[in-house]
């Protein structure tokens, strides 16, 4: 008996499924997670939109106390590892929030 034998678009197919059922529900994080992967496999718009709108969904549950700042602190890590022109302007909100709010944030 093997284990899953799914194909690399199949894979593709499911992490896609799963990023954006993760953002449906509020699962920023995670779908932050995912659309990183999808972006680094395809550079699309669609995944850094993905990737942009979870890591903001972290950032705000962060604001409001619901989510922990470390996962701020990889979301931040994750943005960073893009190439995308409009990461500096995302991730310097973030470090005026931390720095406002005593937060370490690298």
């Amino acid at each position: 008996m093997g284990g899953c034998n799914l194909g690399s678009n199949e894979s593709f197919k499911l992490l896609h499924l799963i990023a954006n059922d993760c953002f449906k529900m509020g699962y920023f994080y995670h779908a932050c997670k995912a659309f990183d992967v999808l972006e680094r496999l395809e550079p699309e718009p669609e995944f850094w939109e993905g990737k942009r709108s979870s890591a903001m969904g972290v950032f705000q549950m962060v604001v409001g106390g619901k989510e922990s700042v470390e996962k701020l602190q990889e979301v931040a890590d994750l943005l960073r590892s893009s190439n995308n022109p409009h990461v500096e302007s995302i991730y310097r909100l973030m470090q005026k929030w931390a720095k406002e709010n005593r937060v370490k944030l690298e």
